[in-house]
């Protein structure tokens, strides 16, 4: 599956989504957000998806919302309040949700800038990978916004509420070293070696227990907003699914006999 907006790619159990809109360096369209919210229904439908990479087509990852749209007032810049506010509800809002609910590990290789809503995708998956010429900003204020796609949310569980808060009031752009530092990247990596990088992470991940992979994640991301009464009893009942796969089995069988183990998502 393809658009021309979202490219779609499998390679044994990873899929790499590639937003291909270069032109205006990535900006987050419509059709942007339809690409990724349906690659998102699709690989939480295909058990034989274990890792999604997002990254972007040419010089830039995302330069987030369409700055001309805004001077003109056209798309979710124009309208009365009540039509904007609807607007992001049912536009940008779906790809937060999207990758929320997303069931596999998502790794954002970050080429070039990852500006506002571009920072705040980046955000939204759960491991980034940044090239050496990265730069994020969350910088809506430059242009007198908010974030209002879900960044403030996610940004101040990325890397903390008071840097969060400098990256906001000052806009910032954070290069790949600094980003590095403060956890807006996992590591740094030179350009030419960030697809690369990022797919030998996913194959790793990919090469996980389907099943226990993806329970690993729900229990992880529930757990932040749940008691510990709560969260130890989501991992009881989810122990009790993986000890009855075959999978499992076969983790300890391959551990114990010392050889790689073969999983067949049972």
């Amino acid at each position: 599956m393809s658009s021309e907006a979202v490219l779609y790619k499998q390679e044994g159990r990873v899929v790499t989504l590639t937003l291909n809109e270069p032109d205006t360096r990535n900006a987050i369209s419509p059709e942007v957000v339809d690409g990724i919210v349906a690659a998102c229904d699709r690989i939480n439908n295909d058990t034989g998806v274990s890792c999604v990479i997002i990254t972007g087509a040419g010089e830039s990852f995302s330069s987030g919302g369409n700055v001309k749209a805004m001077r003109d007032r056209t798309g979710l810049f124009g309208g009365i309040p009540a039509e904007t506010r609807h607007g992001y509800q049912h536009g940008i809002q779906r790809i937060p949700v999207a990758l929320n609910a997303i069931e596999v590990p998502t790794i954002a290789a970050v080429n070039g800038h990852a500006i506002g809503a571009g920072c705040d995708l980046a955000m939204m998956c759960d491991i980034r990978i940044a090239a050496d010429n990265a730069q994020f900003a969350e910088s809506f204020l430059r242009v007198g916004l908010v974030s209002g796609d879900g960044g403030a949310w996610f940004l101040p569980r990325v890397i903390g509420l008071s840097r969060a808060y400098e990256m906001t009031f000052t806009a910032d752009f954070i290069k790949a070293d600094k980003a590095e530092k403060w956890g807006l990247a996992s590591y740094v990596v030179p350009l030419d070696k960030l697809l690369d990088e990022a797919m030998t992470m996913a194959q790793k991940i990919a090469a996980q227990p389907p099943v226990s992979l993806r329970l690993c994640k729900k229990i992880l991301r529930e757990s932040q907003h749940m008691p510990l009464s709560a969260s130890l009893e989501m991992a009881a009942g989810m122990q009790a699914i993986v000890q009855a796969t075959k999978d499992q089995h076969e983790a300890v069988n391959a551990m114990l006999e010392k050889r790689k183990p073969t999983f067949t998502g049972k």
